[in-house]
């Protein structure tokens, strides 16, 4: 993983070059102010103040120079000055005129990140930003590394990621922050987290199912509980999915990837929670001991669920674990999931669909999400549709049919598993982003996860 340390640095008047962020609406009065020589680069440069135009500054001697960014950015975005964190050649930059960094410096170091498992690249760039807002190192930093252990995570293939390695990852947190993992497989699996054992039992046995449960913090203080989907190959089971729906399947464990995320920005920064992560891991498999179509399975919760779909199978693995959740009687529950198409048809990539039970939260965490420039759409669990999973032979049915309302129905399923007194937050999220963007490379991407960051600081920090 990238090693953000020594690229966000405290700005105590040390040789940089000055970067000009510069508003459209304030670039004549900027020009007007500089000296002859800028004026005349920017004129070569054909800078008109629309944004995105960028031009190197000359100084006064010949090895001096500044770099010009016009940006329409707000001044709260992380993305401001992502574009020159992957681009600038490598040395020591600071906003002139003593500019605050703020949310800049997140999109700067990760601009910077690169996945670099199967490809050799060429020795990264380092490109150091000084920075006034000192206090803000450390957090802008373990944000970074955060959101970074998602997009490799997700972007790591599914023949080097199956449970086992969900497992390690929870093992490797837990041993640098003194938490204790349990885990949950074979016939206690099946014995006591039967949904969990269906989904998973097709796989082989290196990839068998479990549940991974991870505890840390004073037992005194607020429980909270977080759960991330960790389907680390989705075949879509008998239900097949055709070739094209496959193909970034190895993506469907970014639940357990925004989980595993969270919970370490918690145990780094010591927040006053007993925290319990847990991550049902399976891989989705076919073979002759699939779950199959029809099938009715038992749950934890002893609720029988007629699966009328193999391939919607991270609500069946999620619903074993909210109970085991739920039995901890957490103060506040969330969790993450790679849920359904309909909240991609819906929302598009970038922005989760979420579902609140608990109208306190939904505030907060809304609200959080637009502070932080980490958007959440919400999403209604809307109860003139729970008749849609009503099962002629069980109690629930998992996937009503005809695909109306689909991420709001799965969003119900999981509801049954959850005590409606409970402050619970459910997130479908995608976790990936098809096309790059500055600082926001295409592949694995953590939607959500600074915003709930920044609910939990409110709320326990």
């Amino acid at each position: 993983m990238t090693d953000f340390t020594a690229l966000l640095q405290p700005d105590r008047g040390q040789p940089a070059r000055d970067i000009h962020v510069v508003h459209p609406d304030r670039f004549a009065e900027w020009l007007a102010r500089q000296p002859a020589r800028i004026r005349t680069a920017v004129a070569a440069n054909k800078v008109t103040g629309r944004a995105g135009n960028r031009a190197i500054l000359p100084g006064e001697a010949a090895e001096d120079w500044a770099m010009l960014l016009v940006c329409d950015e707000a001044l709260e975005s992380p993305w401001r000055i992502a574009s020159l964190g992957e681009g600038l050649p490598e040395g020591t930059y600071r906003l002139a005129d003593g500019g605050a960094t703020g949310a800049a410096g997140l999109g700067w170091l990760l601009a910077q990140h690169r996945f670099t498992r199967y490809r050799k690249l060429e020795p990264a760039t380092a490109r150091v930003l000084l920075t006034p807002d000192v206090a803000t190192i450390d957090e802008t930093v373990r944000l970074a590394a955060a959101t970074a252990r998602v997009r490799d995570l997700v972007d790591t293939g599914a023949s080097d990621l199956g449970p086992a390695e969900l497992e390690a990852e929870a093992d490797a947190l837990a041993a640098t922050h003194g938490a204790t993992v349990t885990v949950t497989r074979g016939d206690a699996l099946a014995i006591g987290y039967p949904m969990i054992h269906a989904v998973g039992q097709a796989a082989a046995k290196d990839r068998a199912p479990r549940l991974i449960e991870l505890e840390w913090g004073d037992p005194a203080h607020p429980r909270v509980a977080v759960v991330g989907k960790g389907v680390c190959f989705d075949s879509g089971g008998l239900d097949i999915k055709p070739s094209a729906g496959m193909r970034l399947m190895k993506k469907d464990m970014g639940g357990a990837a925004h989980a595993l995320a969270l919970a370490g920005l918690v145990m780094q920064a010591r927040l006053k929670v007993r925290l319990h992560l847990l991550i049902p891991a399976v891989e989705n498999a076919i073979a002759g001991n699939a779950f199959r179509p029809g099938d009715v399975l038992a749950t934890r919760k002893g609720l029988t669920v007629e699966n009328t779909n193999t391939d919607a199978e991270g609500r069946l693995i999620l619903g074993d674990a909210l109970t085991k959740a739920v039995e901890g009687a957490p103060d506040l529950l969330i969790d993450f999931a790679t849920l359904t198409g309909a909240a991609r048809v819906a929302l598009g990539p970038e922005l989760p669909a979420t579902f609140v039970q608990d109208e306190a939260l939904a505030a907060e965490l809304l609200a959080a999400g637009e502070a932080v420039r980490d958007p959440l759409w919400r999403l209604p669990l809307w109860n003139g549709y729970d008749d849609m999973l009503k099962s002629d032979i069980a109690d629930i049915v998992n996937a009503p049919d005809g695909g109306f309302a689909g991420a709001i129905t799965a969003a119900l399923f999981l509801r049954r598993f959850v005590p409606a007194e409970l402050p619970w937050a459910h997130l479908d999220t995608f976790a990936w982003r098809p096309a790059a963007r500055p600082g926001r490379p295409k592949g694995g991407e953590a939607y959500g996860l600074r915003a709930a960051w920044a609910m939990l600081k409110g709320r326990f920090g």
